[in-house]
């Protein structure tokens, strides 16, 4: 088993290992800091890819060649072709970050993101626009998949919700980056930027180690523990048995559906996924410009700065207390602070835009514009606040803590299958909501949309209660071990 061949060289406590893990105080987890850090510029550049759209879009329309002028189908496959790329992108990463390595598929995800910024940078026509957004998806959900996988295998429990939660961070961060320098860049010069954090990242991973977990099952001893001590500053000396690292088979086999520590995590995982993509986050910020201009916020970009902002504060707050209250606690929060929110979106709607009474339904942008939803001078204020309600919501869980509980809850032996499902999971869903929501708000109305997400967000909390680990303060073998009852 994967919880036996790892105890010793990672120090847990146990009937063969003889010592107990070294605690905090004995650590210098500089380097660790160091690690974390290089990893999650992948992250940070996935951020700036998926608001780079954003600014870039109005951009090539004012300033582009002719033959980049999109309409506005065109702009919508602009934006949402990245979640395709990506979705693939979790299944290649799935596979290589088995065979190749944390590390290094980490490092090989550099070529994507820059390639795909090139294309789009020399594009000659508007195909070359597609290929660079679907290049720059694919090593965003590479990244997304291998990164928490890589941030979890290298800390110990007592910081591994703060380092993994800087995931999420880094991603909105980096939404946050594309906002702000797309007030003063033009489209070219945003995809010049673009190439900057995957080129450090390439640069700080050249002398970062692979996780010891993945060194641990691949037989190599002497590389595991000289990892550890770069890691956590500790001088690990016990011996890990050949025998125990023997018995670790990486790899899927069907019969291991069978296992509890397999099928558990996994449609914990999977569920978890699709909660986080049915909660609404996409249609809130699809729509968060319009909302921004009905309360008088004129300067549309100035509003994407302000949602990012919003973002970057509420995940900030959550990667400082995640270590503390738990991973659990913040999910049944945030999932109803946002079922809230989403149930006061479509009051909003309800109150302020006309029901239609025939089959074809006003285009909602149309009718957020129109006299009848400025009528109340509060209601516009009343989607404000929902909506920034329902930014600190998702940001204080159900953003970060999914990608983060991936990463811990499933074995060595299965991760990059799995994780990989649950990153395809989550980016397919993501292409259906955003592609098909104006269709769902003609079949269910606006407010009905929106009262859907409340259930499903309803839905995440119950399915959080009685499903969900406690992951906090233990290790990856005893939450393992958690799942197989013992």
């Amino acid at each position: 088993m994967e919880s036996d061949a790892t105890q010793p060289l990672l120090g847990k406590a146990g009937p063969r290992s003889g010592a107990e893990e070294p605690g905090p105080s004995a650590r210098r987890p500089r380097g660790l800091f160091l690690a974390a850090f290089a990893a999650t510029l992948g992250p940070l550049s996935f951020g700036f890819v998926l608001g780079y759209s954003s600014p870039a879009i109005p951009s090539l329309r004012r300033t582009g060649p002719e033959f980049l002028q999109l309409s506005d189908d065109e702009a919508s496959w602009f934006g949402s072709l990245v979640t395709l790329g990506a979705a693939l992108g979790g299944v290649l990463g799935g596979w290589l970050v088995d065979k190749a390595g944390r590390k290094l598929t980490l490092m090989l995800c550099t070529v994507p993101f820059v390639g795909g910024f090139t294309l789009v940078i020399g594009a000659q026509n508007i195909w070359m626009l597609y290929g660079g957004r679907l290049l720059t998806g694919l090593a965003s959900g590479v990244t997304s998949l291998v990164v928490p996988v890589y941030i979890a295998e290298i800390s110990y429990p007592e910081i591994r919700g703060l380092l993994g939660s800087c995931v999420q961070l880094m991603v909105v961060s980096g939404i946050l980056g594309a906002y702000v320098a797309g007030l003063g860049l033009n489209w070219c010069w945003l995809a010049v930027l673009g190439c900057v954090p995957p080129f450090f990242m390439l640069l700080l991973m050249c002398f970062m180690p692979e996780t010891p977990r993945f060194l641990l099952i691949k037989h190599k001893k002497q590389e595991a523990r000289a990892a550890v001590r770069f890691l956590w500053g500790i001088d690990e000396e016990q011996e890990a048995e050949e025998k125990e690292c023997s018995e670790v088979d990486q790899g899927f086999h069907l019969a291991r559906l069978k296992n509890p520590s397999v099928y558990k995590p996994f449609l914990i995982g999977v569920s978890l996924m699709a909660f986080q993509q049915f909660s609404g986050i996409n249609a809130m910020m699809f729509y968060a410009e319009t909302i921004f201009e009905q309360a008088n916020f004129k300067d549309s970009s100035l509003a994407s700065v302000i949602v990012g902002v919003l973002q970057v504060v509420f995940t900030a707050i959550a990667a400082l207390v995640m270590d503390r209250a738990g991973r659990k606690i913040l999910l049944l929060l945030s999932g109803a602070i946002m079922a809230l929110s989403c149930m006061l979106f479509g009051i909003y709607f309800k109150i302020s835009l006309p029901s239609p009474n025939n089959s074809s339904h006003p285009d909602l942008l149309t009718s957020l514009n129109s006299e009848s939803a400025g009528a109340n001078s509060g209601l516009p204020w009343l989607a404000v606040l929902s909506m920034g309600f329902f930014l600190m919501g998702f940001s204080l869980g159900w953003g970060p803590i999914p990608w983060l509980l991936m990463s811990e809850i499933f074995p060595l032996m299965v991760k990059g299958l799995a994780s990989g499902v649950c990153v395809l999971t989550s980016w397919i869903m993501a292409f259906l909501v955003t592609k098909e929501f104006s269709s769902l708000m003609g079949v269910l109305t606006p407010y009905g949309t929106f009262w859907l997400f409340s259930a499903f967000c309803v839905l995440g909390v119950i399915f959080t209660l009685l499903f969900v680990p406690e992951t906090k303060g233990k290790t990856l073998e005893q939450i393992e071990a958690h799942f197989q009852g013992r």
